[in-house]
């Protein structure tokens, strides 16, 4: 026991003294955690006490509090009654309303609809009318391949020039518009005569283009024929031309320009591209040179003017049908401008009803944190001033 186990600070420690030294330290641990288990236990009692008159307390708010909420339960319950009342006699207007209104925008649509489906209707026949001409059209383009064969006869040639002219006029304009071999007050009957619209002058189509120059200058194998070819070509083509001004340019019957009827395109092709002098005297001649399609354009054009002049001339019937229009809108303005004024005064009341309700619902946030300073006095029925706007304007 005495024997020394280690040195501090000077001091010899043997086992005995530190044995010794530990038995003291135990005493004292045990002596500090008896004392801190009895304060425990005394905190926890005060505490049990302590909760305990805090529970009573809570039992008496939590009774008193159920009994205000029994209460505001029965005037929450007459509010919410009042309030699906009016609600239900809100959606029955507005029902109303809008089934008065959906009426009247289902006749006009049902009505715009019909219209606009005849409109259709007679442009589909105006795109057939077209495609058939353009079909024609391509056929005819076809059929310049075996142009040499037509033409090698001279009556034959002024038929066919005459037929090809005659159906591009007929395909394109009513049959009112045009006239075939009309006489004029020279006596000179030009192949096709085209009225336009609020101009008593005709206008005047030739079909009878010479063609033997042509034929010589695509035959021509040697630079003097081809030459020679040229200059037929620009004999007959002019003497043609000046024909045409003489006889059918007559002022104040005619129009101040006269149509020249190429019947092929290359033919047009042709006098375009190598004899351009012929053109320019045939503009200052007042003759136009046109090619099948050429005159096909023109002819769409003029029975758009046509068409245009039918429209103007109905114009009246146009616009009384727009003063309907107009008519029907206003009313249909009036009445939805009557159904705004309803439902104005329908939210109105049911903001009054929304102020209520928060005024209710502060109340109860008030009682539920416990302000008993200002007492809440909420009424145990409805009003009848509050239910009679709605319900008078319902009826009405």
């Amino acid at each position: 026991m005495d024997r020394i186990i280690l040195v501090v600070g000077g001091h010899a420690v043997s086992w005995g003294e530190a044995v010794i030294g530990l038995l003291g330290a135990a005493v004292l641990a045990l002596a500090w955690l008896g004392l801190a288990a009895l304060r425990a236990g005394r905190h926890r009692a005060e505490e049990a006490a302590a909760a305990a008159e805090r529970q009573h307390e809570l039992d008496e708010k939590l009774a008193a509090l159920a009994q205000i909420q029994s209460e505001m339960t029965g005037r929450m319950q007459t509010i919410g009654e009042v309030f699906g009342n009016r609600q239900v006699d809100l959606v029955r207007l507005i029902a109303e309303r809008l089934d008065s209104l959906q009426n009247r925008v289902g006749d006009g649509l049902n009505a715009s609809q019909k219209q606009t489906a005849e409109n259709l209707s007679r442009l589909n026949e105006r795109l057939a009318v077209i495609d058939a001409a353009q079909k024609n059209l391509t056929d005819l383009t076809g059929e310049v391949l075996s142009l040499k064969d037509v033409l090698s006869n001279k009556q034959t040639r002024g038929a066919f020039g005459q037929g090809r002219m005659e159906a591009i006029v007929r395909d394109g304009l009513p049959p009112g518009a045009y006239a075939f071999q009309a006489t004029l007050s020279s006596g000179k009957r030009p192949d096709c005569v085209i009225h336009l619209p609020g101009d008593e002058r005709p206008l005047v189509v030739d079909a009878k283009f010479p063609l033997e120059g042509f034929t010589a200058f695509r035959e021509a194998q040697g630079d003097d024929a081809r030459r020679a070819a040229m200059q037929r070509v620009r004999a007959d083509v002019g003497g043609h031309i000046k024909d045409v001004a003489d006889k059918y340019l007559i002022p104040g019957e005619t129009q101040d320009i006269a149509v020249l009827f190429v019947p092929a395109e290359s033919l047009f092709a042709d006098l375009q591209e190598h004899f351009e002098d012929l053109v320019q005297r045939a503009h200052r001649a007042r003759v136009l040179i046109v090619s099948p399609s050429l005159l096909a354009m023109a002819i769409q054009v003029m029975q758009a003017i046509v068409r245009d002049a039918r429209m103007r001339e109905q114009a009246h019937q146009i616009q009384a049908e727009v003063a309907k229009l107009i008519e029907d809108v206003r009313r249909l303005r009036d009445r939805t401008g009557k159904l705004d004024q309803h439902l104005r005064q329908t939210g109105d009341d049911i903001a009054q009803i929304v102020t209520s309700a928060d005024k209710a619902l502060k109340r109860g946030e008030r009682i539920e944190a416990m302000e008993f300073e200002t007492p809440a006095v909420v009424p145990t029925t409805p009003q009848p001033a509050e239910a009679g706007p709605l319900f008078g304007r319902a009826a009405e």
